[in-house]
């Protein structure tokens, strides 16, 4: 199980330090121009007004976007994890054992989910509720 976490983890840290780097040079190919900054700045201002969003972000919004998005990764981890054990049972040839281990697994990894979701609930309140605003949903 232990592997299989490790190659899941190792994917997952290639991925996104390869997006990052793509995406920060695709993103900045065009910025080196300071014109074209500004001008990209105010279509994008438009942009924004015009859907109806501030231009002001508190800091209570980016903790929120913080948690919002780790509790995600923690989903999807979990999702994976159920995935793997259930092709572990449907491989397992009638085999007790590697049954027993992928029941285990699917066990805790709902567990971990409900976690997840209890803990994306209680933050969802909380940063509803509290005056210096988060989700805006």
């Amino acid at each position: 199980m232990k592997k299989y976490l490790r190659k899941i983890y190792i994917i997952s840290v290639i991925t996104v330090l390869s997006f990052n780097i793509l995406l920060t040079d695709f993103v900045q190919a065009g910025l080196l121009d300071p014109k074209a900054k500004d001008e990209i700045t105010k279509q994008a201002d438009k942009v924004r007004e015009g859907a109806g969003f501030t231009s002001n972000v508190t800091f209570g919004e980016t903790i929120a976007f913080v948690i919002k998005a780790f509790l995600s990764l923690l989903g999807v981890i979990f999702i994976i994890l159920i995935l793997i054990a259930g092709y572990k049972w449907m491989t397992a040839a009638g085999n007790e054992e590697k049954v027993k281990e992928a029941k285990d697994t699917i066990r805790r990894a709902i567990i971990g989910l409900l976690i997840v979701v209890s803990a994306y609930a209680i933050t969802h309140f909380v940063f509803t509720n509290i005056p210096w605003g988060g989700f805006n949903y």
